[in-house]
This record gives C-alpha cells, sequence and structure tokens, in this order.
C-alpha cells in the first residue's frame, strides 16, 4: 500500500581538521572529542537498537571527508580515549561527592552509567572505530552516507578558480571512496550553498542529488510546480531537494522548538565552570582554561542560577512525547499536500548532526522515537534521497536561486568586513598552485612532489568555510583567524623552498604530520 507521503531526515556531520600532535592537550581537539561522546555514539547506538529489534527506519548522514580522515586518524582516536577515562573519573568523584545528595546524586549515577555505556560501546562493539558503526549500518542498507567538499570550502566564493571547485569535489568523491568502499551518490554542499553553474560540476564527478535551502527552489525558473515537495533536477540532470522548514522549525528553534522544553537539560550549566579550581583542574585545560565536561545537573527552567534539577527520566520521556508529535505533524502536513500533487509529498529535514547529543542532549533520544512513531503510522514512510528518486525518476527541471541556509539566506556570513581579507589569497594560491602543478607534473617522486602534495593540502585547509564562519560571530575569532594565516604562511613558505630549491626536510615532516590529511591525493588534480 502506498503512503499518503514521506520523510527523508538528513543529518549532517561535520568538523574542520583540527590536529595538534605537538601538544598532549589542545583545547579545539575537543570539539571532535565531544561531537563523538555526545552525538556519533548515542546515535549510533540508538540506530543499532532500532536494527537489534527490528524497527524499520532509513536515513542518510553525510560524514565530511576532514570528519572522516580524523576519525580514522590513530594519534586523535587515542587522545579521545583518554579524554573519555578523564570524564569516567570525573563522573566517579562526583558520585562520591554528591553521595548525600539523594537527588543530584541520582543525575551524577546517571551519567557514570552513561560513560560506561559508551566506552564499552566504542571499545568493544566499534572495536574503537567511529566509523566502522557507520559502516554497518550503511551495508544493512539503513544508512545512505553522503559526501561534502574536501574541506567544507565555500564553493560559490572559491568558483573565482575553477579548479578549487574541482579539487574540492574530486577529493571528496575519492576519499568517501577510500573510506566506504564505494562512491557516493549524494554530497551536502558545505553550507548548502549553490551558485548557478555548479550543477555541472558536481554531474562531472557521479554526484546524482544534493540538498538546497527553501528559497533556492521557492526563487527557482521557472517556479517549482510542487514547491519543496519534490526533487528537481537541475540542467545538468543532478536532482537537488529542498528544506522543509515547518519540520525544521520543530527541532532546530530554542524558543518555539522541542529542545526548548523546561524538561530538557540545559547547555550552559556544567561543573568545569562552577566547580573550584582545586577540584575540576585535572578535567579542563592545563593552562586553567575552563571547558565544558558534559556533567550539568540542571534543567532549561528558570534564569540564571535559578534552575531546577535534571530528572534523566522525566526528559527521556518528554523526547518520546515529542518524537510522536513530530510524525503527528508530518502525518497532517503530508494529508494537506496531497490533495495538491500527483505523487506522495516527499518531507526533507535536514539537520546538524551535532544538534542532537550535544546542544539538545536528548536528541538521540528524540531520534529512536521518531522512527518508532514512523513504523507505526498507515500514512508516513522513511525514505532516502536515492530512494525517492528510484521511485519517481520524472521531475522538473529548475534553475535553482543562488542560496545558502547561513543568517539571511545567501553569502554574508562567508564574505563580510570581517573576513573578506581571506579571499584574495586563497583564489592568488589557486592560480598559482594550478601554474606549478602544470610545470611540475612530471616531477619524479621525491622531496619536491611531497612539498608540492603538501601546498595542496594547505590550500585546501584554507579554503575551509569554518575559518570565515567563526570570524564572523566572534566566538572563536582568534583561533580561526591564526589557523587562516597560519595555512596562508606555510603554503607561502614552502613555494619559496621550491622556488629556491633549498626544502627543509625537518618543516616539511612536521606539516605531514601535523595536516596529514588526504594521503595519496597528489597535487596534479590542479594541474
Amino acid at each position: 500500500m502506498q503512503p499518503k507521503g514521506y520523510l527523508s531526515l538528513v543529518l549532517h556531520s561535520h568538523l574542520p581538521f583540527v590536529k595538534h600532535p605537538e601538544h598532549d592537550y589542545f583545547l579545539e581537539e575537543h570539539w571532535l572529542f565531544e561531537a563523538i561522546l555526545e552525538s556519533y555514539l548515542p546515535l549510533l547506538i540508538n540506530l543499532n537498537a532500532l536494527k537489534r529489534e527490528g524497527t524499520p527506519f532509513c536515513l542518510s548522514v553525510s560524514l565530511t571527508p576532514t570528519l572522516c580522515e580524523m576519525l580514522s586518524d590513530t594519534h586523535l582516536m587515542e587522545k579521545f580515549d583518554r579524554h573519555l577515562n578523564k570524564l569516567i573519573e570525573l563522573a566517579d568523584k562526583e558520585c562520591e561527592r554528591l553521595a548525600e545528595n539523594r537527588e543530584l546524586h541520582t543525575v551524577a549515577r546517571f551519567y557514570q552509567e552513561r560513560l560506561g555505556q559508551l566506552k564499552r560501546f566504542f571499545e568493544q562493539e566499534l572495536n574503537c572505530s567511529v566509523l566502522d558503526g557507520y559502516r554497518a549500518l550503511h551495508r544493512s542498507g539503513h544508512l545512505e552516507i553522503l559526501t561534502c567538499g574536501a574541506t567544507h570550502g565555500f564553493l560559490p566564493l572559491l568558483s573565482v578558480n575553477p579548479k578549487s571547485i574541482q579539487v574540492q569535489l574530486e577529493i571528496a568523491v575519492r576519499t568517501h571512496k577510500k573510506h566506504f568502499g564505494v562512491p557516493p551518490r549524494g554530497i551536502w554542499l558545505p553550507e548548502c550553498a549553490y551558485y548557478e553553474g555548479l550543477d555541472e560540476a558536481l554531474s562531472d564527478v557521479g554526484i546524482e542529488f544534493f540538498f538546497l535551502e527553501s528559497h533556492a527552489l521557492a526563487y527557482g525558473r521557472p517556479t517549482p510546480r510542487f514547491g519543496l515537495y519534490a526533487p528537481i533536477f537541475t540542467p545538468k540532470g543532478v536532482a537537488a531537494f529542498a528544506r522543509d522548514p515547518e519540520s525544521s522549525r520543530q527541532v532546530w528553534s530554542s524558543i518555539v522548538g522541542y529542545p526548548g522544553d523546561f524538561d530538557y537539560r540545559d547547555f550552559y550549566r556544567d561543573i568545569g565552570y562552577e566547580r573550584e579550581m582545586a577540584y575540576i583542574a585535572p578535567y579542563i585545560c592545563p593552562d586553567g582554561t575552563r571547558v565544558f565536561t558534559g556533567l550539568k545537573y540542571h534543567r532549561i527552567t528558570g534564569e540564571g542560577e535559578d534552575k531546577a534539577v535534571y530528572n534523566p527520566a522525566t526528559a527521556l520521556s518528554r523526547a518520546q512525547e515529542h518524537a510522536y508529535n513530530f510524525i503527528f505533524n508530518r502525518e497532517k502536513q503530508v494529508e494537506h499536500l496531497s490533495h495538491y500533487m500527483d505523487r506522495p509529498p516527499l518531507i526533507t529535514s535536514p539537520y546538524d548532526a551535532e544538534l542532537f547529543g550535544h546542544w539538545w542532549f536528548e536528541g538521540p533520544e528524540f531520534l529512536y522515537h521518531l522512527f518508532r512513531a514512523l513504523s507505526q503510522s498507515p500514512h508516513l514512510e522513511a525514505i532516502t534521497p536515492a530512494g525517492y528518486l528510484e521511485r519517481y525518476p520524472t521531475n522538473q527541471m529548475i534553475h535553482p536561486s543562488p542560496s545558502s541556509w547561513g543568517k539571511n539566506g545567501y553569502y554574508e556570513v562567508w564574505l563580510n568586513r570581517d573576513n573578506d581579507w581571506i579571499y584574495r589569497h586563497l583564489h592568488r594560491m589557486a592560480d598559482r598552485l594550478s601554474a606549478l602543478a602544470c610545470h611540475h607534473q612530471n616531477e619524479p617522486d621525491g622531496p619536491k612532489r611531497r612539498l608540492l602534495n603538501q601546498m595542496s593540502r594547505e590550500l585546501l585547509l584554507a579554503q575551509s568555510s569554518d575559518w570565515a564562519f567563526l570570524i564572523t560571530p566572534a566566538t572563536a575569532t582568534h583561533y580561526a583567524t591564526k589557523r587562516t594565516k597560519e595555512h596562508i604562511s606555510h603554503f607561502l613558505r614552502l613555494e619559496q623552498m621550491l622556488k629556491e630549491e633549498t626544502i627543509d626536510e625537518g618543516f616539511l615532516n612536521w606539516l605531514e604530520q601535523r595536516h596529514s590529511l588526504f594521503e595519496g591525493e597528489e597535487f596534479t588534480l590542479w594541474c
């Protein structure tokens, strides 16, 4: 029996490449550790639970090339293991400290048990490989794994140099195939950013579909017949799926969405900032900079310090209620839409994967119950974008509008007076590397070839959209600016070595160890 409509859930998993082997502890590496511990592992645990129960489910997950390279990096995974062991030690201390406080001790015990479960799952079921968890679900047909730009470069602003687009996409496809054994069918465009003509570059590397912000189709030419609720084909035959604003708002918004419910855990109240320094010092930055530990004892309720104690059981029950409410609302949505379409409408709901678990602690539990609710729905069915295209291969041809999912919907987050200085360097570096690649394409194996390969890595890393993004809201301006300037400086120093034919082997070795991604990818791609 054909359902009245379909739901396609898409999770975008991305972090910029951060690796500092010269330090035993480096603050920004915690971006990765937090994402693994709070989002990726809980998601995999719950998806495996659904699989064991026999609950039907399918969803799409993008794993960006930089994230895949970090998750397969031995040095970073060893650091993550130490990080996890430290948190388990802290949770044990908290249980002792709060033994006489029944209410808080319940929460401390919850964290102690949760961290133990995460450690067992990581070590015993995944054999210390997060990517193995995704691979297994991909092989079983439950996950459709998507790629992204090699270093999440903001493609519209890099398109001044067509080679930059080609290399970002070519390395993305190659890296995906290296980690998952097959080329990707779909891509998450970095920041969902589209410009006219990008579809040709996507088609050239074999990409079949991508995702757009809603106004990219709403303002497309001609107006899409089915609005946002069926994919379209671009002039080059690549399919595009638009984000549904209604389902997005229910999950994204901290004001009108589920994550703002007062029963859920407060993100900001963390013992890393609240316990006395002598107690918490071994579990934060060695220089005394306070960081989130993930041990949080309060609900969202109240203002300032006036917040009620968190109740895990109540919060998880609330997540179940919200999951069933989400599916109820989608059923009503497709019932309404189906009157205006010649096929079952498709609701495409894309989110940052880190929203579930990191920002919204109960998010992975919400997803678990969402698929439980969906399996009981007579009118709504989960489907992947590739699955929808197989069922409905005929779609309208549209020229999508340039767009992104950033503030105000276009490019201003990544191009403004605070970060515009970046791009003149990126464009000149791409031009110079293309010329050097053509000149040295027949260079024999040796230091010069290694140097040119490292120049390619430095340029790709400088192109990451994360640096311009972090500069704009001034959340991590110093680190983002420093990283951008470092990659530019490294590129120029390597170029000077090549010109003078005096290669500093120590410096080159250090760079290769620190920025050790895309091994085997040759600079000749730029030729």
